[in-house]
């Protein structure tokens, strides 16, 4: 009788077992599933649109001559150019693109896209002097806007306008590092493990 009554209770003992290494293992596999579900989500956080504006203004003064006669006599044509442009420098993170590989714990970050600068020029003339023979047509506004847009692009490039939009794209971009990082799991861009936020700006500045 006592017997029976170890066996009874071992085998209780040993379903009980049982069941409780089932429960860890559904836990397990619940925590990897919740791993890359977190990293998936933290990829649509980042994934918007990164804008940086700015704001530019210069004054340009437009001349043209028309001559006549062997050059003997001409005709003028000016004017006094103020220029306020908007400029947004902006980074679509819905276009990167990127690979997960869940057994191994890996992201990897196969494209960022490059920024996109869009210039919105309010152009105002002022002291406007031109003759009947030598008046302001379409062609000279197409030419003052190409070349306000060329001045301006310069003053972009010399600016902190793009540095900044730049940084602003890294700083989205550590989002998803840190969450990369609080799981176990490795961050790649450009064949190179990303570690800090230090190594996006070495990889992604230009």
């Amino acid at each position: 009788m006592f017997k029976r009554f170890i066996v009874f209770f071992a085998l209780i003992a040993a379903v009980a077992l049982s069941f409780k290494y089932c429960e860890f293992k559904k836990e397990d596999d619940s925590t990897s599933i919740d791993g890359t579900g977190l990293i998936q989500q933290q990829i649509l956080n980042v994934g918007k649109l990164v804008v940086t504006e700015g704001h530019f203004s210069e004054v340009i003064t437009y001349k043209n001559q028309e001559k006549y006669l062997m050059g003997m006599v001409s005709f003028d044509k000016k004017a006094l150019i103020v220029v306020n442009a908007d400029v947004t420098v902006a980074y679509d993170l819905h276009l990167m693109k990127y690979d997960i590989d869940e057994k191994n714990k890996v992201i990897t970050i196969i494209y960022i896209p490059e920024e996109e600068i869009k210039i919105n020029p309010d152009i105002k003339f002022y002291d406007v002097e031109q003759s009947k023979l030598n008046p302001f047509t379409g062609d000279d506004y197409n030419k003052i806007n190409k070349s306000v847009k060329a001045s301006l692009t310069k003053k972009i490039q010399k600016s902190t306008l793009k540095s900044n939009a730049q940084n602003r794209l890294i700083s989205e971009l550590s989002k998803l590092l840190i969450t990369t990082n609080s799981l176990g799991w490795t961050l790649k861009y450009k064949g190179n493990v990303i570690e800090s936020e230090k190594d996006f700006n070495q990889k992604v500045k230009l």
